[in-house]
């Protein structure tokens, strides 16, 4: 895989459920590094990489050797908890990943933006990580089936999970849903 040195392996479940992603933009929320974004770059999907701090997808921008040569990529510096109005129209990504974020205000927004038919690739914290580190706040963390309570209407369920992950050791929520149309 030609991801840039550092930004991490993409998460087994997104990758599991990437190729269910029909064609058209996908959205990394949150993007941190971009493992994710990039990995969906890899399999020639255009990505928006958004997040308060883009510095760690810079090198996307730039045409020096990057597998990616920003064609396919538009990086957005936002802050997902601050800024209004959401920078994005109803309908418009094929897909959306999302990983070791949450803010719940976002979920209705995250519903519209997906098309019909779009994807949405979510993993993150549950509560009972406390027992293994961050995050240990109760704002951060999903309560049980939070997930597809979020994303029950209008969508497809096609994969849940809940519970306890090792190496690193993390209790976690994940959810792989399908708008329909």
């Amino acid at each position: 895989m030609n991801t840039k040195s550092g930004t991490g392996t993409p998460d087994p479940w997104v990758q599991k459920y990437s190729t269910l992603v029909p064609p058209g933009p996908v959205l990394d929320l949150a993007c941190g590094k971009g493992r994710h974004g990039r990995y969906f770059l890899e399999l020639g999907y255009p990505v928006t990489f958004i997040d308060k701090d883009i510095s760690g997808v810079a090198d996307l921008t730039t045409h020096n050797n990057s597998p990616h040569n920003n064609a396919n990529a538009l990086l957005i510096k936002y802050d997902l908890e601050k800024n209004n109005p959401w920078p994005f129209s109803p309908n418009q990504f094929s897909g959306i990943v999302i990983t070791n974020y949450l803010y719940r205000p976002l979920f209705p927004t995250l519903i519209t933006t997906i098309k019909p038919d779009g994807i949405i690739i979510y993993k993150t914290f549950t509560t009972g990580n406390e027992q293994f580190g961050r995050p240990t706040n109760p704002d951060f963390l999903l309560k049980e089936n939070e997930l597809r309570a979020a994303f029950n209407k209008q969508f497809q369920e096609i994969a849940f999970f809940q519970g306890r992950e090792m190496n690193p050791d993390r209790i976690t929520q994940a959810i792989c849903v399908q708008r329909v149309t």
